[in-house]
């Protein structure tokens, strides 16, 4: 009975390696499967999360952009500002400093009439009206002033100075001389190449005026 016995163990030894064997390379191909899932689900969600990446690195590059494209029209529009605000006051000055010496001239004219008028009332003091004769050049002396003032103005304009017209900033000059436009004529009768090159500067304040104002400055 005992010898019977063995057989039956062995085949049961046999059977249980058998199926551990199975198990085993059940597991394994379970654990390949996962791997393989595992892999394929990684890549899935790689994938958007990079594109995402993209998306957010062309929108920030494009803000930035947009922002620094904002902030250099707003600096644009900020000069061109200041230099009309100082342009008006530079006129302002200089209107007041020509009509100061106008207004002087007058008051010394008077007063060398009224001084004369007033000895010839004396007649007893009759060579005292030889005093007067030195102080009449003195009052002719604003008239070599006014004199002076039409030689200055004389003087042939700089037509490439583009700030002269209105609404043309430091900035705004520099810009158009960069892109072709060197002289007011150009602005005032553009050619059709001056006209295209214009079109680059229509988001300025007051383009639409340019070109009357230009005229303005060469009539």
């Amino acid at each position: 009975m005992a010898k019977k016995a063995k057989p039956s163990v062995d085949k049961i030894v046999k059977k249980v390696n058998k199926e551990f064997e199975k198990t085993s390379a059940q597991i394994e191909g379970l654990i390949n499967d996962a791997l393989k899932q595992f892999d394929t689900l990684q890549s899935q969600v790689q994938e958007p999360v990079r594109k995402l990446l993209k998306d957010m690195d062309e929108l920030r590059d494009r803000e930035m952009k947009r922002f620094n494209d904002e902030f250099e029209r707003r600096m644009n529009e900020f000069h061109e500002l200041q230099s009309a605000l100082l342009e008006k006051l530079g006129v302002a000055s200089r209107d007041s400093e020509k009509s100061a010496p106008e207004s002087k001239a007058p008051a010394k004219a008077k007063a060398t009439e009224s001084k004369p008028q007033s000895k010839k009332a004396s007649p007893a003091k009759k060579a005292t009206p030889a005093k007067p004769a030195p102080k009449k050049p003195a009052a002719a002396k604003p008239k070599t002033t006014k004199a002076a003032a039409p030689n200055k103005a004389a003087k042939p304009a700089d037509n490439s100075d583009l700030t002269r017209v209105k609404g043309i900033g430091p900035a705004t000059a520099k810009k158009m001389k960069e892109a072709g436009i060197t002289s007011i004529d150009q602005i005032a009768n553009p050619s059709d190449a001056d006209k295209q090159k214009l079109e680059a500067f229509k988001g300025v304040r007051g383009f639409s005026q340019f070109s009357a104002e230009a005229s303005k400055v060469l009539s």
